[in-house]
């Protein structure tokens, strides 16, 4: 009898811990699927938007900006297409407009604008995506449903510079510019030392510089200050009269990288009101190649601790960069990055300020100092010849009416350095620059 006692209360052990067995595995399904139920819905609540994209870029290399030969909604050998976007709840997608530092001083002016073209093409070619360029335009294609496209100038030598470019500009669509990429140019100073270009001594940020800065706030552009040394965003957020961005940085606290932003600058930021859009790069992540979505939310945590959550954006860099962390391969990733987030103890609240209220909010903000500056007309600066330094710039100049002509035959005019392309542009923004 005791034996069958024993073995009855074995059995009713056994069952005991069976249960709990299951009841432990149940509560840990329920509490992971609803983490990610919760990203679920909060990203569907404040989709993303996101500062930095160079899929442009990827395809003038990789299909000379055919679209005609490829389908957006799937694209191999990239992490951007429309398919991941939708996958990674990016509602607003800046597209990065780049050129290649060594077209300064050549054709930047040219690539800049093909590159304009093939957003403009994709963004109205295809019914996923709504091509954009105001605040009120963004929320209406979310609530149609749209990818809204923004377009954005990776680096100042895209101008030439020159205020009117910068104008036309505008008139394409673009609504934010990177003051420089990876090289100086003739009126501010990169974080890059990989071009010896217009090196100058304590003067990062020149006066047609702040003219650039100032015609940008009257016209609505947002000043971006990704890839700028610390001393030229510094002086253009001292200058600037609206807020300002980095489209796509990180914590220099965290990855002591020349690309990310130290402390210092980031309180600069906050007192603008200003935003950084984290970057996901590895390099600029972990300072390695390789990295993990726990190093990218290290940079969220201390920007927050620093800044506030109010201050802090997301920038993914995707096509820009060759490396991300595990886990965050692509655009469709997204999500992931917000769970840990969540997981992290950061609010709903304060990630659907991540998300896109910070950069609706800093938006909003350029647009009503435009609407302030409405009675300013267009700045008509111009950058000095000495400057510029720039030997394919065409000067104009009065036609030689002596009759006088050097040893070749020529006259003084043809003897100008050729920019017959660049005169053409000239020309053209002369007739247009009433516009704005």
């Amino acid at each position: 009898m005791p034996s069958c006692v024993t073995s009855a209360s074995s059995r009713s052990w056994m069952k005991s811990v069976g249960h709990l067995v299951v009841l432990s595995s149940l509560c840990c399904f329920i509490s992971v699927y609803s983490d990610r139920d919760r990203v679920r819905d909060l990203m569907s609540k404040y989709p993303l938007i996101d500062g930095h994209n160079d899929l442009a870029l990827q395809l003038r290399k990789l299909h000379n900006n055919r679209l005609s030969q490829i389908d957006l909604h799937n694209v191999s050998n990239v992490a951007t297409d429309i398919n991941r976007l939708q996958a990674g709840h990016v509602q607003t997608q800046m597209f990065s407009v780049y050129v290649m530092c060594w077209a300064q001083e050549k054709d930047a002016v040219r690539l800049a604008l093909e590159q304009i073209d093939v957003v403009r093409r994709m963004c109205t070619e295809y019914q996923d995506f709504k091509l954009v360029t105001s605040t009120q335009e963004i929320k209406h294609s979310e609530m149609n449903r749209k990818i809204a496209c923004l377009i954005s100038l990776e680096g100042g030598h895209s101008i030439d510079s020159s205020l009117p470019a910068l104008r036309m500009f505008y008139q394409l669509g673009v609504r934010s510019m990177a003051l420089t990429h990876t090289c100086n140019t003739p009126w501010a100073e990169s974080s890059s030392k990989l071009y010896n270009v217009y090196q100058r001594q304590n003067n990062s940020l020149t006066h047609f510089g702040k003219a650039v800065v100032e015609e940008m706030n009257r016209l609505g552009m947002i000043v971006d200050l990704s890839h700028t040394s610390w001393e030229t965003a510094s002086a253009a957020l001292k200058h600037s009269k609206a807020p300002v961005i980095f489209s796509h940085s990180s914590s220099y606290s965290i990855c002591n990288h020349e690309r990310n932003v130290p402390d210092w600058l980031l309180q600069e930021l906050k007192e603008k009101q200003g935003l950084i859009m984290v970057n996901l790069h590895s390099k600029f992540i972990s300072c390695r190649d390789e990295a993990t979505i726990s190093h990218v939310a290290d940079h969220f945590d201390h920007i927050k601790k620093v800044i506030g959550a109010e201050s802090i954006g997301v920038g993914g860099d995707y096509e820009g960069a060759v490396s991300f962390p595990r886990g965050l391969e692509d655009v469709s990733k997204y999500p992931a990055l917000i769970l840990e987030l969540l997981q992290r103890n950061w609010t709903e609240s304060d990630l659907a300020d991540v998300l896109r209220g910070n950069f609706l909010r800093v938006f909003e903000e350029v647009e009503r100092v435009r609407d302030q500056l409405k009675s300013t007309g267009p700045s008509e600066v111009q950058i000095s010849v000495e400057e510029v330094q720039n030997p394919c710039r065409l000067v104009l100049r009065p036609p030689d009416t002596t009759g006088h002509s050097d040893r070749s035959g020529s006259s003084r005019a043809r003897q100008e350095p050729k920019g017959l392309l660049m005169l053409s542009i000239v020309l053209l923004l002369s007739s247009l620059h009433t516009i704005q």
